[in-house]
């Protein structure tokens, strides 16, 4: 079964003059290589396809591929991380993870909520900042917390982001206004634990893998995991496998939010408790890093005695069962029952 890898490579970008932060969300040669040999051990031939658009001249020079494991989270638009899954689907190639819909609109977070909320699952209130003029006619109650509506990895967010009063709130949105380009999502902040919940499997079949808790010490940017304190965190940030009654609670309200929005696979989903202790949803991430040692998910599979091997053996168990192509499947995935749910 050959594999099509799709990706954004971070130094590829730095290379044309992109900035650290605008390609914060990007891989490494490290996690590529991770993926490709993981693969080739469980029995997959590989194909490094790279970025959309290197996806789409190697689709028109009549390039096939038997599944796609896809990464690439794309540079331009609202509906980039769906950009590569959509243009597999023209080409009816299966792929790993979600689908154009479903990435379109956790990409976007003030979407993402408005269904969470209509589902009934718990997420702080929230507005949408798209000009200046909105500011005024926000009435939630302070503090609130103020963030880009569609970036990832922490992009946009710093101590700044919590805001007390009206002054602070007008500053902060109209910075991130000028500086991204975007709307600009604002909830009412929880002064609670966090919480990041990782996810395996599609539908009923899925399930939660292990629950994080996230502590920020002395040296963090305060109130939030802010785009610093994920780039610099073996030096701000403490990660804690959890399992109490209230990071139970976490994950119940992640695999309801996961199996409500549609995911595929494997993912994210991160939480935080309110000021009576009650979690409650803040966003997914449903194109989760993979780097093998620094990246979240890999992390939460680490405390939870799941290998990178495992990982990537239900991820792709997961997609192979969707598409209905377990035939197809090599014997690693049939033997260690990858394909029956089973083995998460």
């Amino acid at each position: 079964m050959n594999i099509g890898i799709t990706y954004d490579l971070r130094e590829e970008y730095l290379m044309q003059g992109y900035t650290e932060e605008e390609t914060a969300e990007f891989d490494s040669p490290v996690t590529i290589d991770a993926i490709q040999s993981t693969l080739e051990k469980l029995g997959f031939t590989t194909d490094r396809v790279g970025s959309v658009y290197s996806l789409i001249n190697q689709l028109v020079a009549g390039k096939k591929f038997h599944m796609v494991f896809n990464i690439a989270e794309g540079m331009y638009g609202i509906g980039r991380e769906a950009q590569v899954p959509a243009i597999l689907d023209a080409y009816r190639i299966p792929y790993t993870f979600s689908d154009p819909c479903v990435l379109a609109l956790t990409l976007n977070k003030y979407m993402t909520k408005r269904v969470i909320r209509d589902m009934g699952i718990p997420t702080p209130d929230f507005t949408l900042v798209a000009s200046a003029e909105d500011i005024t006619s926000i009435s939630l109650p302070y503090p609130l917390f103020c963030k880009p509506y569609s970036e990832g990895t922490g992009k946009g967010i710093t101590a700044s982001s919590l805001v007390q009063n009206n002054n602070q709130l007008i500053e902060v949105c109209r910075s991130l206004l000028s500086d991204f380009h975007q709307p600009v999502l604002v909830e009412r902040y929880l002064p609670g634990r966090e919480f990041t919940v990782g996810i395996t499997g599609t539908g009923s079949d899925a399930v939660v893998i292990g629950i994080m808790e996230i502590f920020l010490l002395d040296s963090a940017e305060s109130n939030a995991y802010t785009y610093s304190n994920k780039e610099l965190y073996t030096e701000r940030v403490r990660y804690a496998r959890v399992n109490d009654n209230t990071a139970l609670r976490a994950a119940d309200i992640a695999l309801a939010a996961w199996k409500g929005l549609g995911c595929n696979d494997a993912g994210r989903i991160d939480l935080r408790c309110d000021e009576n202790g009650e979690p409650a949803f803040i966003e997914v991430n449903t194109l989760a890093g993979l780097h093998p040692h620094h990246s979240d998910l890999p992390i939460i599979c680490g405390q939870n005695g799941i290998t990178y091997r495992e990982l990537i053996a239900m991820i792709m168990g997961s997609a192979i069962k969707r598409y209905h192509l377990e035939k197809m499947a090599p014997a690693s995935l049939i033997n260690e029952q990858y394909l029956t749910g089973s083995h998460a």
